[in-house]
């Protein structure tokens, strides 16, 4: 059923976009619910099965609470949709696929004041008599209605919330978030150490390797692609021969067949020929040497977004 080409905004605290509506199997029910159940899906997850979401292509992107959509077409209890934060050559307009249609909702026309980005991993998010409503994941960005000295006031797919203020960031908009240098990326990077990698995952959950660049970068001021691909042909080009010239907070990108083929991998260059990335389904978010590692023949570009 197509549907007028209006704004969506995501109504669980994180989001997954899936490739088809048939991609989502009996084990991924509690990940398509409403509320999302993302620690017990993760948790009963097995390894081949979570391998499955990348090598079987079943999950394209996730996304945060409140984030926008424009819903392509309504089929059963599936939306079609694009993700319009998430820049991608796959469409003009932002990120294609599908999402369970209980996970969204139509927006709510606001006169907000600015917004208000989640600086912290995750953060309690209360209603307006101090109730607990829900946890939300970091950079999570919210319509900013008011504020006193404790509390953001924010606009949710809830209504209006409390949104504490040591844990969250005031931007004038979404584009304007407050610009950071790269070396701040890496150390917001570094509180993610040990994070499972999740193929499609944009929140500390889980994050692919892509997902915790744009994440890391984001919550800097920075929005570029969301996919490594398409990273490694924006930003500002680094001379890949001279690794003198790269800084701390440089993307490097990585290649099949010693970095000739189709760029697969991304992470920050962390100085000193060291890789702060999330690695691959099975293993975490970590600090690694290239010299010796898999890695090491694969690089194929660095691109630098933030100084």
């Amino acid at each position: 059923m197509p549907v007028e080409k209006k704004e969506w905004v995501c109504a669980v605290k994180v989001g997954t976009i899936w490739t088809e509506p048939n991609s989502a199997r009996e084990i991924d029910i509690p990940a398509i619910s409403n509320p999302v159940l993302l620690v017990e899906w993760l948790e009963a997850l097995p390894y081949k099965e979570r391998l499955a979401l990348c090598d079987e292509n079943r999950v394209q992107t996730q996304l945060l609470y409140g984030e926008p959509v424009l819903v392509e077409e309504i089929v059963g209890e599936w939306a079609k949709v694009v993700a319009i934060w998430q820049p991608s050559k796959k469409d003009s307009r932002g990120y294609p696929g599908w999402i369970p249609l209980s996970q969204i909702q139509p927006t709510k026309q606001v006169d907000a004041k600015g917004s208000a980005r989640v600086s912290s991993a995750k953060v309690q998010l209360w209603d307006l008599q101090h109730n607990p409503l829900l946890v939300l994941a970091f950079n999570t960005i919210l319509p900013l209605i008011s504020e006193d000295e404790v509390f953001y006031t924010v606009l949710t797919p809830h209504g209006k919330a409390l949104l504490s203020k040591v844990h969250a960031q005031f931007a004038s908009s979404v584009d304007q978030i407050p610009k950071r240098s790269a070396e701040e990326a890496v150390a917001l990077g570094e509180n993610y150490l040990d994070l499972p990698y999740l193929w499609g995952g944009m929140s500390p959950y889980g994050y692919d390797c892509s997902g915790f660049s744009y994440n890391m970068l984001k919550a800097c001021g920075y929005i570029i692609p969301r996919d490594a691909s398409d990273q490694a042909k924006s930003g500002e080009e680094i001379s890949l021969q001279d690794p003198l010239l790269w800084k701390k907070g440089d993307l490097l990108f990585f290649a099949n067949d010693e970095g000739t083929g189709t760029v697969r991998h991304v992470g920050f260059y962390y100085g000193n020929g060291q890789l702060l990335h999330s690695h691959s389904t099975g293993k975490t978010v970590e600090i690694l040497r290239l010299a010796g590692s898999g890695l090491e023949k694969e690089i194929c570009a660095v691109r630098r977004y933030a100084v």
